[in-house]
């Protein structure tokens, strides 16, 4: 909770919103018999803390283990939506993980990468780690830039598989929508399944995208890693070492706080906006200006720490960090 708290202040900053970086977390099993009762305990006690009740904190969003009916167990016990975002579109939402917006902004991060070092994104091969709610937005999104997906894992999906051909526009619908059945009968047709379950980091492909947990990319294991490029959707999936040698190697990588601040771009336009309900589910008004914002700021965001990166011959962490910082200290 703690990195990811860190984490938030630092993607807040860079993405240009006036928001801290406080986090919390449930340690709960949300397949548990009676986590109902316990999230519902959690959103009372967190009550008082929300800035609708003269608190601090801004409110509830979605995170590893989250799901759809979260919030709406969450605004039956404020007996309010204001404090809830990643809601339905009925619910006067983004809906953003099913709009994948946070995996839109990693995908446009790496097109943006490759376009400040003067490279054709068009049939660029990538791997993602992780085909939860972010792998998926990345795999749809840069899909449409023209990328080729290569690898993909998944304990879901019993670990790795490679790819040779591309994947089918096919197989890139279905692991858009979480069709898993379908998912399983097309790797097993398209893919060949890799004894490693941890062989998707390691493939000869142009972008990785570690989607998955944090830590997946250390110092024991980086030297493996043959991809030209990193771009993070998880939180934290490096090592600040990793990163380090990662550099040295000239294999460029985008950190997490500048890759992925979507989601919370989305929430900060369901804490702020005006829109009513009704107007939202006709015109979709807040899921546009979300991904609209998300694009625009990300992708110069990019531009201008590769920039920076390439002519003073630093880590674009470093780079991000000193920006991200300098924005706290300036608001």
């Amino acid at each position: 909770v703690k990195m990811l708290a860190h984490t938030m202040a630092l993607k807040n900053a860079a993405a240009g919103l006036k928001l801290g970086g406080a986090k919390s977390g449930l340690k709960a099993n949300p397949d548990s018999k009676g986590f109902e009762k316990k999230y519902r305990r959690f959103v009372e006690l967190s009550k008082p803390y929300l800035f609708e009740n003269g608190g601090i904190f801004g409110g509830f969003g979605f995170d590893i283990g989250a799901r759809p009916e979260h919030p709406i167990w969450a605004c039956d016990e404020l007996g309010s939506l204001n404090s809830f975002t990643g809601k339905p579109i009925d619910m006067g939402g983004t809906d953003y993980d099913v709009e994948g917006i946070a995996g839109l902004g990693v995908a446009r991060s790496a097109y943006a990468l490759l376009e400040s070092l003067n490279i054709d994104q068009k049939n660029s091969s990538f791997a993602v780690q992780g085909l939860g709610a972010m792998g998926a937005a990345v795999i749809r999104y840069y899909s449409e830039y023209g990328g080729v997906l290569k690898a993909i894992s998944d304990p879901k999906y019993d670990g790795s598989w490679y790819i040779k051909n591309g994947a089918s526009q096919d197989l890139i619908d279905a692991i858009v929508i979480q069709d898993s059945k379908t998912i399983a009968q097309l790797l097993e047709i398209e893919g060949v399944k890799r004894s490693d379950k941890d062989q998707v980091l390691y493939e000869e492909i142009d972008i990785l995208f570690p989607c998955a947990v944090h830590n997946v990319i250390t110092e024991d294991n980086v030297g493996s890693i043959q991809a030209k490029y990193i771009v993070e959707g998880a939180n934290g999936p490096s090592t600040r070492i990793a990163k380090g040698i990662l550099f040295k190697n000239r294999q460029w990588l985008i950190p997490d706080f500048l890759a992925n601040p979507g989601g919370i771009i989305a929430a900060y336009i369901e804490l702020t906006s005006d829109v009513t309900i009704a107007e939202n589910i006709k015109s979709r008004a807040k899921v546009i200006e979300a991904k609209e914002y998300t694009i625009k700021k990300i992708h110069q965001n990019i531009l201008d720490v590769m920039k920076m990166a390439i002519d003073l011959e630093v880590e674009p962490v470093m780079i991000g960090e000193y920006l991200a910082i300098k924005r706290i200290f300036s608001i």
